[in-house]
């Protein structure tokens, strides 16, 4: 598997993580030591992969589960060595997310280092 496939297997780990409200998946995608961040509500928020699979696994039922769509896309990924960025939009409890992820390869897996995000429109 190449170096952008791996990296497109773990954003979409991240993806499905939140559209079947899995934490396991959260923590899958995610490393341990990650950080999501951004502005919600005109507040900044910052949590830790934990809290943020917390906050994932809680939306019961899922929107999977729902019959909604799942609305995803990758936008863009630059990589170099180890590390890579990424642009992704998804849909996701009603907002539509434009998210920054940094990537590092560890132990020769993709994993999601830290998720800046960035709401363009919701209720």
């Amino acid at each position: 598997m190449s170096e952008r496939a791996a990296i497109e297997a773990t954003i979409q780990t991240y993806f499905d993580s939140m559209y079947q409200s899995s934490k396991d998946m959260v923590n899958a995608a995610f490393h341990p030591n990650a950080k999501v961040t951004g502005i919600f509500a005109g507040e900044f928020h910052e949590m830790s992969r934990d809290e943020f699979g917390d906050l994932v696994a809680a939306q019961q039922p899922s929107p999977q589960e729902n019959g909604e769509t799942l609305n995803t896309e990758i936008l863009s990924i630059e990589v170099a060595g180890i590390t890579a960025g990424a642009r992704v939009r998804d849909e996701y409890l009603g907002f539509t997310f434009l998210d920054t992820l940094s990537l590092v390869k560890t132990d020769e897996t993709w994993v999601i280092y830290n998720k800046l995000f960035h709401i363009e429109s919701g209720p």
